[in-house]
């Protein structure tokens, strides 16, 4: 049996990077030494390994088989790389001809992996299409299906810590792999030689064979003309109050075509939050780059306050996220949560968009609000629900487009939009500049997105989502996670604030099966528990729901929910010890 020791042995053997050489070469040291710590570490960097997600490979950026380095890198780009040639034919994908778009965004080591990947790919003779600044995650989607790519690498960690980086793959149809796809690239993985005997190509060699492609600005204006022609609303009047807006890109990617996008959309003089607009890696002004993140957005409220701002609009550090505040008063500010956002974009999207003969579609996922499913049941579009990430959603609209039916968009609580079919992908881009012109198409009524929040509850029931989740990192951490996961499966709570739990679901023996657990209860509160697909957490999602028959209903019922809500967290954290 291969210890850690052994497997770290192996690991540097094959390194040949010098930074993580240097860094595993002391740990060894240290571990040889029975230092106890050096040993425990050494044991969660390389008893696992690195495995597709939710969103790809993700993890923090150092030596070790279940880390982000050059090495994972570079197995990960041969296999990928392998799968296409070999097995690409069956799928309808020839490699050599339709090449891979690679992308990446502003994190320390992005730009490093981006080129490790591109040398490989070429050095196997496929074509790279290269961003060579980074890029938004939804311009990598949107330029493989733009340039009929075989496939799609994006290096990013979206919202992660800032140790953190990731891999993420995207497939011909321009959306992220799933089974069998990336079964089989995991599985060739498995076969790739050691990272320092993996051929690659030097730049110049590269391109001067015609394999290395710079993808040119041409692209992103196409994209930018993408998200224009996705607009539902009219232009402004005339001498209309405009909405006044602040945004930041949270040291990510997001300012340049952002702030491009919302200029086309009629948007002028759009405050920035100075010191966030250029990618930063290490994400200076913030403790984590994630803007769900208690105090992520202070900055962006400061500046808000500053200039009277109605909305506050914030993409995470690669811009396929949205986050968004409003003005409730003088210098007053709410934060909306991702199903509101959600909820609010499908709404508009399917009531203000033609769609012909086409049957309007929105998707959201197990774990966000319900209460999508009841504005589409109410307004007569088709609804699915599917697994947390957005592979399942850009799937899943993919299949029913094929049925007659157009995608109007989708969503995950995550603060995860999709605005239409532009983008297989999140896009915050996108989304930025939807909700924006719902905002001062709102203004122009002198309503607000709150005011529109309200009329959807009464019209279609309230729904209060509470979400928490616990951070458990290394080999004890995700034994820990299991144990609870086990623990929900085997004796679940019978019941949740005295009203009896009637229908346990384990998502473990669906169809695709998925680490899930949901609880239902005979008063229609939902429970969810389900490990993180990106971080060492362990998530639980819980929904309430209640009918009001005005907005004056609506103050009390929410404060009965939100009281609800408070004891149920309380009653699982006691009885799972999370």
């Amino acid at each position: 049996m291969t210890t850690p020791l052994d497997a770290a042995r192996a690991f540097l053997a094959e390194d040949f990077d010098s930074q993580t050489r240097a860094e595993l070469t002391a740990l060894l040291q240290r571990a040889e030494a029975n230092d106890a710590v050096a040993l425990k570490d050494l044991a969660d960097r390389f008893t696992t390994n690195l495995v597709f997600g939710t969103a790809g490979l993700r993890g923090r950026v150092e030596a070790g088989t279940a880390r982000m380095n050059r090495v994972v890198v570079a197995k990960a780009t041969w296999g990928l790389g392998a799968f296409l040639l070999e097995q690409g034919p069956h799928h309808g994908v020839d490699a050599k001809k339709q090449g891979v778009v690679v992308a990446f965004d502003g994190r320390l080591s992005s730009r490093t992996f981006a080129e490790d990947a591109c040398a490989i790919l070429c050095a196997l003779g496929i074509p790279v299409h290269l961003f060579f600044d980074p890029e938004p995650t939804p311009v990598c989607a949107f330029a493989v299906a733009d340039l009929k790519a075989a496939a799609g690498i994006m290096v990013t960690a979206s919202h992660n810590p800032p140790a953190d980086n990731g891999y993420k793959v995207y497939w011909q149809n321009a959306a992220q792999i799933v089974p069998p796809i990336d079964d089989g690239v995991m599985q060739m993985i498995t076969r790739a030689p050691k990272a320092n005997a993996i051929a690659r190509m030097h730049p110049p060699e590269a391109a001067a064979a015609g394999l290395r492609r710079i993808i040119g600005d041409d692209l992103e204006l196409r994209y930018l003309d993408a998200v224009g022609r996705m607009s539902s609303h009219a232009a402004p009047a005339p001498g209309a109050e405009p909405l006044r807006l602040v945004y930041t890109a949270m040291h990510g990617v997001g300012h340049r075509l952002t702030i491009r996008a919302l200029l086309r959309a009629g948007f002028d003089g759009v405050v920035a939050v100075p010191t966030q607009t250029d990618p930063d890696g290490t994400f200076r002004t913030v403790a984590f780059p994630n803007p769900e993140e208690k105090g992520a957005l202070d900055l962006a409220l400061e500046k808000a306050r500053e200039t009277d701002a109605d909305l506050i609009l914030a993409n995470d550090p690669d811009a396929d996220r949205l986050a968004v505040a409003l003005k409730t008063g003088k210098g007053e500010y709410r934060a909306l949560s991702g199903n509101e956002i959600g909820v609010l974009l499908c709404h508009d999207a399917l009531t203000t968009k033609s769609t012909g003969t086409l049957k309007k579609l929105v998707i959201t996922t197990i774990v966000s609000s319900t209460m999508l499913s009841r504005i589409a049941r109410d307004l007569g579009a088709s609804y699915e629900e599917v697994l947390t990430g957005f592979k399942w959603i850009a799937n899943k609209a993919m299949e029913r487009e094929k049925e007659g039916h157009w995608f109007c968009g989708g969503y995950e609580e995550a603060i995860g939009f999709s605005v239409g079919p532009i983008v297989r992908d999140k896009d915050g881009v996108g989304a930025a500049v939807r909700l924006a012109e719902l905002a001062r198409a709102l203004k122009a009524e002198n309503k607000t997105l709150l005011n529109r929040l309200d009329d959807l509850a009464v019209a279609h029931g309230l729904s209060h989502g509470t979400q928490w989740s616990v951070t458990l990192p290394g080999l004890d951490g995700l034994a820990r996670i299991a144990s609870v996961m086990q623990s929900v499966r085997v004796k679940p709570l019978a019941a949740l604030d005295g009203h009896k739990v009637v229908r346990v679901v384990d998502l473990q023996t669906a169809t695709i099966p998925a680490d899930v657990v949901v609880l239902h209860t005979v008063d229609g509160a939902r429970l969810t528990v389900r490990p993180s697909g990106t971080e060492p957490k362990i998530k639980l999602y819980l929904e309430l729901v209640a009918s009001v028959t005005s907005t004056d209903e609506l103050a009390a019922a929410r404060n009965t929910l939100a009281a609800k809500a408070a004891r149920v967290q309380a009653e699982v954290k006691a009885a799972l010890g999370v």
